[in-house]
């Protein structure tokens, strides 16, 4: 392993790293996890994304939540403890922070801990009357919540954006059941949920004109060179979206343009031409489905917002 840093939970979230790769690319379907798209490099292009032509999902969300944002902080409720998984630059949070009435705080949570610490500092600038906790930490694993200095009346888990479709169904439904155990007996969970909807407007959102998607897909393999001292040549791979109608989920895969080997510390990996590594899934759900699966979870829709065009929900959900 290349990476310089040597503390315990560096070197810890390292070999889990490992594992994790060397378990993805041993399947006869070889797979890497979504989650490592995000170092501090890679959430700066997931935002170079969102505000791309193409990529709809980000204007479509702000302009609604901009829109419903009253009845959205009426929802959430006075002095709740406001906490978003996989937080990135909290760019539409800021929106909701500033209409929450007498929040008892916001913890932000990121696998990517510098750029955590950057956009904690901005926000506990802009909003010095509410108390910023960042925790580092990957959401879909046991992590302890910090309490709030001042009492919170109750703990709201937030998942904007489109994330939730990242996952099959049975990990979305595992998520959904750790966020109404963290939300607590009180709580809830306002969730951003990507409709169903026409299929060349979703392949084009993940095959945008300029490449940033395409960079941003390759880099988990420029990760696993950096801090696992992979030997990927990523001019060897392309990126390549397709939509699975049997799944309603796009698809992102790397593709291995010639046949080559890569090697990851001691494990080596064979990759035929045109062979595919599965890199992401992005479901897309109706209201209804949505709201079965959540039911399963044992969370209730409490309410549904959505915009004029029916591309994207936000959600709230209470505990069964």
């Amino acid at each position: 392993m290349t990476n310089t840093a040597t503390t315990p939970e560096t070197e810890a979230a390292l070999h889990t790293m490992l594992s994790d790769v060397v378990e993805g690319l041993s399947q006869n379907r070889k797979t890497l996890p979504s989650k490592y798209f995000y170092d501090e490099r890679g959430s700066k292009l997931f935002d170079d994304i969102c505000e791309l032509d193409e990529y709809y999902v980000t204007r479509t969300e702000t302009a609604l939540i901009q829109q419903q944002v009253g009845d959205i902080a009426a929802a959430v409720g006075s002095n709740a403890l406001l906490v978003e998984y996989g937080s990135g630059s909290s760019l539409k949070t800021r929106l909701l922070l500033r209409n929450l009435i007498a929040p008892a705080g916001y913890v932000p949570i990121d696998i990517s801990g510098d750029y955590l610490s950057q956009v904690g500092h901005s926000l506990q600038a802009e909003f010095p009357h509410i108390e910023i906790m960042p925790v580092v930490a990957d959401f879909t694993k046991s992590f302890e919540v910090p309490s709030p200095t001042s009492k919170e009346s109750r703990r709201v888990i937030y998942f904007p954006g489109s994330t939730i479709g990242n996952f099959r169904r049975e990990d979305a439904m595992a998520l959904l059941v750790g966020m109404a155990e963290n939300a607590g007996a009180y709580g809830g969970v306002l969730i951003g949920v990507d409709l169903d909807k026409d299929r060349d407007v979703l392949r084009a959102a993940y095959n945008d004109s300029q490449g940033v998607t395409a960079e941003f897909n390759l880099n988990v393999l420029k990760r696993i060179n950096d801090e696992l001292g992979g030997t990927f040549d990523l001019s060897k791979f392309k990126h390549e979206a397709v939509f699975n109608d049997g799944r309603s989920c796009i698809e992102m895969h790397l593709i291995s343009t010639e046949r080559q080997t890569a090697n990851v510390c001691k494990y080596s990996f064979e990759f035929e031409e045109n062979e595919s590594v599965l890199t992401e899934y992005s479901h897309k759900y109706t209201i209804h489905a949505f709201g079965e699966m959540a039911n399963e979870a044992g969370l209730n829709v409490k309410n549904v917002w959505t915009d004029a065009n029916n591309m994207f929900a936000v959600m709230y959900l209470e505990r069964a």
